[in-house]
């Protein structure tokens, strides 16, 4: 089985001769939850818009399951991007009916199960929702995808803290043991005990590809903790 991602030599362009990405290479198997961390302007807005072919890389190749960024491949990902962009006029159960028509692979059951538990209606419209409430429901439809990679950009960052330990469980128990989670965040101390596997991403390139449990083992240390030695200013 292909891995879930891989980069070969792959760049990222921007004017002024910038690189956002350089010459990155990274093979990142199925199953896993994976955290992908590094400071602002690091390039990890970069990586995710490749993989979700939202961009095309200036140099070297990406695959995601063996095949190059496209339709088929947005089959395969279900993506949470930072920034609300849900039609607000709409109802919830609205856009459960969107998703349910647009993606083969949703789950419309699971979506109602996790409303019901977070005690969001299903009939209220999202502007009448608070921006933390807002973002999970965004959460929810992308967890309620039954994909092969679920890509989350600060998935907890816009909610309170009580609702965290209940969107990390939502993630934990909506997805296949098959499948790959790469979740990009800012707050390391809060999600680290569900990772697997931590990607350290400085000026473009990765610094560090190492599984979370080796990290404590041989640097006796936790994940937030190497990443404040690593990126102290």
């Amino acid at each position: 089985m292909n891995p879930i991602i891989e980069c070969r030599g792959l760049s990222k362009k921007y004017a002024n001769d910038f690189y956002a990405l350089a010459n990155l290479n990274l093979v990142l198997e199925r199953g896993q939850i994976i955290g992908l961390l590094g400071p602002n302007g690091s390039g990890k807005t970069t990586l995710i818009k490749l993989i979700n072919d939202l961009l095309v890389p200036t140099e070297g190749s990406i695959w995601i399951a063996g095949k190059t960024p496209g339709v088929e491949t947005k089959k395969l990902i279900s993506y949470l991007p930072e920034r609300t962009y849900l039609d607000s006029t709409m109802k919830i159960q609205d856009l459960i009916h969107y998703f349910t028509d647009f993606y083969g692979n949703f789950i419309p059951e699971r979506a109602y199960h996790m409303l019901e538990d977070l005690k969001i209606k299903p009939e209220d419209r999202l502007r009448t929702l608070s921006k933390g409430t807002k973002e999970k429901v965004q959460l929810i439809l992308v967890m309620s995808r039954d994909a092969d990679l679920y890509i989350l950009d600060e998935p907890i960052g816009g909610v309170d803290p009580a609702a965290r330990d209940y969107i990390l469980n939502t993630i934990l128990t909506n997805y296949n043991e098959n499948a790959t989670i790469l979740l990009s965040t800012q707050l390391i101390a809060d999600i680290e005990n569900i990772l697997d596997r931590v990607l350290f991403l400085k000026n473009g390139q990765i610094i560090l590809n190492a599984a979370v449990d080796e990290i404590r083992m041989e640097q006796g240390k936790s994940v937030d903790t190497l990443f404040r030695e690593v990126f102290r200013c």
